[in-house]
C-alpha cells in the first residue's frame, strides 16, 4: 500500500493526530486500523478506526469478529513488522457476523506519512463540521459544553463574563468573550444551530431574535418553559419582526424533558435534540479520527 502525503504543508496538529504523535515522539509502535471500504449493512462507516499499541487499543471499527480480526493483524505487524495489510471481510457466517455488507480494513504501522495524511484528513473533517453556538457559561451552559465536546461539530462558547468559563473547558471549544453578544450571531456559516441560555432574559431574546431571523439556520433552541416562548413571542412581535419567524424557535429545549431541570439532564436531551438537525444534511467527510481521541 502506498500513502501519499499532502504536498502543502499543515499547520499545527489537531488533537486526535497529537495523541498519535506523542507515541511516535516517546518511540512507541501504533498500528492504525481503519474502515476503508463498507458495502451493505456494516456496523461501522468508512473512516472509522482503531490504534492498536503492544498493550492497548482504543476506538473501534465495529466489534465483532470483524474487530478481532484486525487486532490480530494489527497485533501481528506490531511483533513481525511488515508492509500495510488489507483485509476483505464478508460480514457473514464465516466470521459469525450477521449485518451481511461487506468491509475492508487497512491496517497499518503508523509513521510520519501516515501521520501527515491523518492530520490532513482531520483539518478536512473539522472544516466540515456544522457549528454549534452556544451563548451562555452558567451551570446549564457547562454542563452542555461538555455534552457537546465528543461530538461531530464545531462548538463556538460565547459569554461576556470571561470569568464564567471553567479553568479545564472542553479541548476543542472556540471560546469567546463578547460584548455584544447578539453580534455574534452573524458570524456563524449557514446551516448553524444556536443554542441559547444566558443569565439575563432581555439579552436570551436579543440574541434568539438574530437567530430566528435567519434563513438558513438548522436549529435554533431557547432555554425555558412553554411560558417564556410565550413571552417572546409577544415580545418578537411587539418589535415588528415577521411571526412567522418564529417556527424557527424550540423552546423548551430537550424533547421529551418532561419537566426534569438537572444541568445534566437537559444538556444529554438537548445535545441529541441538536445533533439530529446539524446532522440531517449529508457529512462533508468520512474522517472519524474522533474515535482514537483522548485515550493515546
Amino acid at each position: 500500500m502506498t500513502v501519499t502525503a499532502p504536498k502543502v504543508p499543515l499547520s499545527a496538529p489537531g488533537p486526535q493526530s497529537a495523541g498519535l504523535a506523542a507515541c511516535l515522539a516517546r518511540g512507541e509502535a501504533v498500528v492504525l486500523v481503519t474502515v476503508a471500504e463498507a458495502r451493505g449493512s456494516t456496523p461501522r462507516e468508512v473512516g472509522a478506526c482503531m490504534a492498536v499499541g503492544a498493550d492497548w487499543q482504543t476506538g473501534t471499527v465495529g466489534g465483532g469478529r470483524l474487530e478481532h480480526l484486525g487486532l490480530e493483524t494489527a497485533r501481528r505487524l506490531l511483533a513481525e513488522g511488515g508492509e500495510p495489510v488489507r483485509l476483505d471481510v464478508p460480514l457473514g457466517p464465516a466470521v459469525g457476523q450477521c449485518c451481511g455488507g461487506h468491509v475492508v480494513l487497512t491496517v497499518e504501522r503508523v509513521d510520519e506519512a501516515v501521520l501527515y495524511r491523518l492530520r490532513a484528513a482531520e483539518a478536512t473533517a473539522l472544516a466540515g463540521q456544522p457549528w454549534l453556538m452556544l451563548f451562555g457559561a452558567g451551570h446549564v451552559g457547562k454542563a452542555v459544553a461538555r455534552a457537546m465536546a465528543p461530538l461531530p461539530l464545531r462548538l463556538v462558547w460565547v459569554d461576556s463574563r470571561a470569568s464564567e468559563f471553567p479553568p479545564d473547558p472542553p479541548v476543542d471549544a472556540d471560546i469567546r468573550v463578547a460584548t455584544e453578544l447578539p453580534s455574534q450571531v452573524a458570524l456563524a456559516p449557514p446551516g448553524a444551530g444556536y443554542l441559547i441560555m444566558t443569565h439575563n432574559h432581555d439579552l436570551d431574546f436579543a440574541i434568539t431574535a438574530e437567530a430566528v431571523q435567519r434563513t438558513d439556520t438548522a436549529y435554533v433552541g431557547l432555554i425555558g418553559s412553554h411560558t417564556k416562548r410565550q413571552r417572546f413571542s409577544r415580545w418578537y412581535q411587539a418589535q415588528g419582526y415577521d411571526p412567522n419567524h418564529l417556527r424557527r424557535l424550540i423552546c423548551p429545549i430537550g424533547a421529551g424533558l418532561s419537566g426534569d431541570k438537572r444541568p445534566e439532564v437537559i444538556a444529554a436531551l438537548t445535545a441529541a435534540e441538536v445533533l439530529t438537525a446539524l446532522l440531517r444534511r449529508p457529512p462533508q467527510t468520512t474522517v472519524m479520527m474522533g474515535d482514537i481521541y483522548g485515550a493515546i
